[in-house]
């Protein structure tokens, strides 16, 4: 039997995961999943050792990326969904938000010294052990040195948007960041937009725009999200003419309970939502040529 099911939000070491991008596509075809989004944050550095990887197992790649853009009500998370290769717009706009990290690294560390938990910035380079660093490693070094009990709570307390450390990144807007993706044939989604705290109604402000800039589908199904978070996804991109998408957001041990390809357990994407979603691209991947 043909497998049925997919996975089309993940992320690996290349940003907060702790499954490398091979070890990830290994345990995807461990599970008999048809296919796999890799959608590191704000990086696509991890997708060609993805593919090479899909290669082997014989685990059909989609090359993507989470991209954060600054909302109303705080960060938006788009998925860019069919890649292409090579992008200078979208390489420069990654390298921005690279430089822009490092910066607000040191203001997050000194946010905690502020409140007499003193980190030394060679402490979290020596955490993340070559990957870009983020706020994953600074939450792993609070963990170590018994400052939070837990992954979670690092965040809860000090790193997230809530938190008496964060510090907030300089982003594109959304409209603009959809047009980045959208523009180099992407397939755009708007991620688990039922984490965002917001009022329902701001739906039916910021989609419209969105769909102009080249929004092209809602994440309905997702770990974090309800029976009723879905429905309204649903109808949501009923209404104004968009595809539907799905994904566990694994990053394995960096969240657990959240399982590959199955979320928190009654997580189902289907390779028939993956069709729709593949009938919505612009022109195929492989046939378009590298954006200078």
């Amino acid at each position: 039997m043909q497998p049925r099911f997919v996975d089309l939000h993940t992320h690996t070491t290349a940003s907060d995961g702790t499954d490398a991008p091979r070890d990830l596509i290994r345990r995807a075809a461990s599970l008999k999943l048809a296919a796999v989004a890799v959608t590191d944050h704000d990086t696509v550095s991890g997708l060609d050792e993805a593919e090479a990887a899909g290669r082997e197992y014989g685990v059909e790649i989609i090359r993507g990326c989470e991209l954060g853009v600054q909302g109303q009500y705080g960060e938006i998370h788009l998925l860019g969904l069919w890649l292409p290769r090579h992008s200078a717009p979208l390489d420069a706009e990654l390298a921005r938000l690279r430089g822009h990290r490092e910066e607000r690294n040191l203001k997050i560390l000194d946010r905690l010294r502020s409140i007499g938990i003193n980190i030394g910035y060679q402490e979290v380079l020596d955490e993340a052990g070559g990957e870009s660093v983020g706020r994953p490693h600074i939450a792993r070094v609070l963990q170590k040195r018994g400052v939070v009990s837990n992954f979670a709570q690092a965040f809860e307390l000090y790193l997230g948007y809530y938190g008496a450390a964060y510090v907030p990144r300089t982003l594109l807007t959304p409209e603009e960041g959809v047009s980045l993706m959208a523009d180099l044939g992407a397939v755009v989604s708007f991620a688990h937009p039922m984490l965002i705290r917001c009022p329902p109604s701001w739906f039916d402000e910021i989609i419209p725009r969105l769909k102009e800039a080249g929004l092209g589908a809602i994440e309905a199904y997702h770990s974090e999200h309800s029976a009723r978070d879905e429905r309204f996804c649903v109808e949501l991109a009923a209404r104004y003419g968009l595809g539907l998408s799905g994904g566990s957001d694994y990053h394995g041990m960096a969240k657990p309970g959240v399982e590959l390809g199955r979320g928190k357990g009654g997580l189902r994407v289907t390779v028939a939502l993956l069709d729709a979603l593949k009938a919505r691209r612009k022109r195929p991947v492989d046939d378009a040529p590298e954006v200078l």
